[in-house]
């Protein structure tokens, strides 16, 4: 009678479901992982908004929201950008230029405030009326300076009656000569651009009745034509574009990675749970090929199945994902999620792709063994390291240790880079390397296991003899161990340093935030962000760097922690920067250091400091004049005062209450980390659970002989549970180690200072690692014993 691969296929599937649950478990967790972030990472791609305040602009002018550079050399250069900080405006002097072509209408926006501080409005010249339809209710429309129109949320203030609001260039006052049905104030246009505090530039110019080629040719590549959907210039909207395509793409592909590496361990060690079936198989004369494919249709039976199912997590976590993000204000209200079949028939296909790939190198040794020793290589575990595994291992082990000694040695953004690679390295050499990793681990944790009686010596041993078993439910919590703990700690030793060097570094008294444009009596401080020239030659890339500029002596309301020049040389056209950005940067005091600054304006000033406290304080710091007219609220945003709080400068809060809410600030960032660190460490532990789970119920037999031989039920239930936290123990042990090495130079690197693991929330995990592997061993133990001993 023929042999015919499909129907043992089939009935292998059909007579061992435990197994091939497994196997249908990990792949189904695999493609929702990969097609979630694919998902977002689409969605990121194709994420729009529809026009609003230029809705009904024909043509727009307006700057280029990002920064382009020419990265890499010769043949091998390509184009990056990054986006401004704040927004980009052009040149005043286009709106001439631009005349003659069409009706063009200057656009300036900025913040305005009512009396007594209360209430922040939206101002612009009453031009902008042509586009946004905002029409009159009463009185006129602004001519003269010193007149304003005032929209309907902007409180009291009838025709005729004076207010004062504060502006970017100071407290001024006007005579209200309208009302209008829309929010906000309207001045006239050449006041509007006065009051702004960039008189010289301009939000877009708007033009009616204008060729757009032949602005084009007119605008000559200084500033682009927008038309259409491209009209929808909004700065947040760039923002979660590279927010979604940064987790889709960047934490996609480490997720990914992980979820493809432990399916495929998964996979793998269902086919080799199998190898006695295949001996038999080859010992009756199947050919190596029909070994092969039968391996192939039972991976063609189930992943197809776990690829369409895992979709519909995939979609789920993604759309809860995508909302929460959107709920936390990092996402505009109007983009939405796009859920298309690319990402779904590739996070299908990679599931498939993997199933196959690690079924077919799981079953190339059952398949090329010889027929007559087939039965007698099965009976027994191989001992013999793998002569492809091992050397792909150690070189993985040695490049590990390399990138984790080029991390320890170098500083700044280079240090974060080689420590990117010593966790990927580590975790490949783990996987590799399992075996001889697992006989080590049982040799070592297998000694206290003896003084445990007979159980624990039977643990030991049974680890020892089957060190292969042992590595395939080791990795999975390695895996869960050393991902989530780079992630978690890496963000609670930022957060500490950044507490730490604000408590130490804010020497004020008081803050007071948002303070008026004219305030006195303390320095002023304007918060923002810059670009910043990081790497030479072909590396070179421009990154954000938090900054801050400053009106007086900053040395009176913080102590930056000056390690080389001093902040007393600052002055217009000098900086000085932190650590970390210096070393990064390779800059000392007197070079010039290459900055874009809020809106995109390049400027290269001296170095005149270097300090220590930048992650918490600021990691630039210049002169508040070199930052007028570039911000969008065009004022300072702080200001910090020792002593006595001067009368009519609004609300103070202590540097205490300051501190609190800089930190409340940064919990998108907080929660970004710790929903990665559940998906990456959730998914390790549904696959350490799904192995342990698997390797127990494969032992049925072997659990039924011990019984038959005389050992109670609670001796063989405490083998298992000594060999679970053998197997917790080492999974955690080797995770906390790859987590060290990868840490402790990302966090030099990030904060100047060793990494800060909270002791509870590093127990927790461990537990975690622990009580899983107990509840994933025992509770299938306990069900293959309940059945009666002779049944074995």
């Amino acid at each position: 009678m023929p042999l015919r691969p499909n129907g043992l296929a089939r009935a292998a599937v059909r007579f061992r479901p435990a197994a091939f649950a497994g196997t249908f478990v990990a792949l189904l967790m695999t493609v929702a992982i990969v097609s979630a972030c694919g998902i977002l990472l689409e969605s990121g791609a194709r994420a729009a908004l529809s026009p609003t305040r230029y809705a009904q602009a024909p043509v727009v002018v307006a700057a280029d929201q990002r920064i382009h550079w020419q990265a890499g050399s010769g043949e091998g250069a390509y184009e990056e950008a990054v986006r401004v900080p704040e927004r980009a405006r052009v040149d005043a002097a286009l709106l001439e230029r631009l005349a003659p072509l069409g009706r063009a209408v200057p656009d300036v926006v900025f913040p305005v405030r009512g009396e007594g501080g209360s209430g922040t409005l939206q101002a612009s010249g009453w031009g902008a009326s042509a586009f946004t339809g905002t029409p009159l209710a009463a009185g006129r429309a602004p001519g003269a300076p010193g007149e304003a129109v005032l929209g309907a949320e902007a409180g009291a203030g009838g025709a005729g009656e004076r207010i004062t609001l504060d502006t970017p260039v100071g407290k001024r006052e006007f005579r209200v000569v309208g009302r209008a049905e829309g929010t906000g104030v309207w001045f006239s246009d050449a006041e509007a651009r006065a009051l702004s505090g960039h008189p010289g530039a301009l939000d877009a110019v708007v033009l009616f009745d204008a060729d757009p080629e032949r602005v084009r040719a007119a605008v000559d590549g200084r500033a682009q034509v927008l038309t259409g959907a491209a009209r929808a210039v909004d700065p947040q909207l760039a923002g979660a574009k590279e927010l979604l395509m940064g987790l889709g793409g960047s934490f996609g592909g480490i997720a990914t990675l992980v979820a493809v590496f432990t399916a495929a361990g998964t996979v793998a060690l269902c086919v080799g749970q199998r190898s006695r079936e295949f001996a038999l198989l080859r010992a009756v004369g199947a050919t190596p090929r029909q070994v092969r494919r039968i391996v192939a249709t039972e991976a063609l039976l189930v992943a197809p199945a776990a690829g369409v199912l895992g979709c519909v997590p995939g979609i789920g976590l993604a759309a809860w994902w995508f909302g929460q993000l959107q709920a936390k204000g990092a996402i505009p209200d109007g983009v939405e999620l796009t859920v298309s079949w690319i990402p779904l028939v590739s996070a299908a296909g990679a599931g498939l792709v993997t199933a196959l790939l690690a079924g077919w190198a799981a079953a190339r040794r059952p398949a090329r063994i010889r027929p007559g020793q087939a039965l007698a290589a099965a009976a027994v575990e191989r001992l013999r390291p793998g002569w492809i595994r091992t050397p792909l291992g150690l070189a993985a082990l040695a490049g590990g240790a390399a990138c984790a000694g080029l991390a320890a040695t170098s500083g700044g953004e280079d240090a974060a880079n080689a420590a990117l690679g010593v966790v990927m390295l580590f975790m490949l050499a783990v996987a590799l390397l399992g075996p001889l990793i697992a006989r080590a681990c049982a040799g070592v944790l297998g000694l206290p296991l003896r003084a445990a009686g007979a159980s624990g010596s039977l643990a030991a041993a049974n680890s020892r003899a089957h060190a292969r078993r042992l590595a395939s439910a080791i990795t999975p919590i390695v895996l869960a161990m050393a991902f989530s703990s780079v992630l978690v700690f890496l963000h609670t030793s930022e957060e500490e340093a950044t507490r730490q060097q604000q408590a130490a570094g804010l020497l004020a008294d008081h803050v007071i935030t948002d303070p008026p444009a004219d305030a006195r009596g303390g320095v002023a401080i304007t918060r923002t962000s810059v670009l910043a020239m990081f790497g030479t030659g072909s590396e070179r890339r421009f990154q954000s760097a938090s900054a801050q500029g400053v009106a007086g002596d900053v040395t009176t309301v913080q102590d930056l922690g000056v390690r080389e020049g001093s902040l007393g040389a600052l002055r217009p056209g000098t900086v000085a920067v932190d650590r970390a950005l210096a070393e990064s940067a390779r800059l000392g005091v007197g070079d010039r250091v290459e900055l874009r600054l809020p809106d995109g304006v390049p400027v290269n000033p001296e170095v005149v400091a270097v300090y220590t406290r930048g992650l918490g304080l600021g990691q630039v710091t210049l002169p508040a004049s070199d930052l007028t007219g570039h911000t969008t609220a065009g004022r300072a945003t702080e200001l910090l005062v020792r002593g006595p709080v001067p009368a009519g400068l609004g609300p103070a809060v202590s540097p205490s209450q300051w501190t609190t809410a800089q930190s409340t600030e940064r919990e998108i960032s907080a929660w970004a980390n710790a929903v990665m660190a559940a998906v990456l460490g959730g998914f390790a532990a549904v696959a350490a659970a799904n192995t342990l789970v698997m390797t127990v119920l494969d032992r049925r037999s072997e659990l039924r002989m011990l019984r038959l031989v005389g050992s109670t039920r609670g001796q063989v239930l405490r083998m298992l549970r000594w060999e679970a936290l053998l197997i917790g123990a080492a999974g955690v042990t080797l995770g906390s180690a790859i987590a060290l090495a990868t840490l402790y130079p990302l966090a030099k690197a990030v904060t100047g200072a060793p990494p800060h693991v909270p002791p509870v929330l590093y127990a927790s995990f461990a537990a975690a690692a622990l009580a899983l592997g107990l509840t994933a061993t025992l509770l299938p133990a306990r069900w293959s014993l309940r059945r009666r001993t002779g049944t074995a």
